[in-house]
């Protein structure tokens, strides 16, 4: 990478009762999967800020952005965040399964995306 600067670092959601859902979300997948995901997102800290296909933002809901990942057996992962605090705060991820996100993933990130604002 031409610049070792991190121009945006990246930060779990965590909740009240400290969870980090995103941390754990990945914890449960394989190490190809996880190696997959890690590079994409070093690749938004180091590369910010960066478009499709790799990143978009989500017009449907100001402030919400998706990283997107093709995984291994041609899986299709999302990590939704939002920027708070020059961060980028992994809200939610999940397989995608179908061509439209679901309502409620994005519903999941939105909520917590106000928690995040509200600190």
């Amino acid at each position: 990478m031409p610049d070792n600067q991190k121009r945006v670092p990246v930060a779990f959601y965590r909740t009240g009762l400290g969870r980090e859902p995103v941390r754990e979300w990945l914890k449960e997948l394989g190490p190809d999967d996880r190696r997959i995901l890690g590079n994409d997102l070093q690749t938004l800290e180091y590369g910010w800020p960066i478009g499709m296909p790799l990143c978009r933002a989500l017009h449907s809901h100001k402030g919400l952005w998706e990283v997107r990942s093709n995984l291994s057996s041609g899986r299709i992962a999302r990590v939704l965040f939002c920027m708070a605090g020059g961060r980028m705060v992994l809200l939610h991820a999940f397989i995608k399964k179908t061509q439209k996100t679901p309502d409620h993933e994005l519903n999941i990130a939105v909520r917590r995306m106000k928690d995040e604002q509200d600190d």
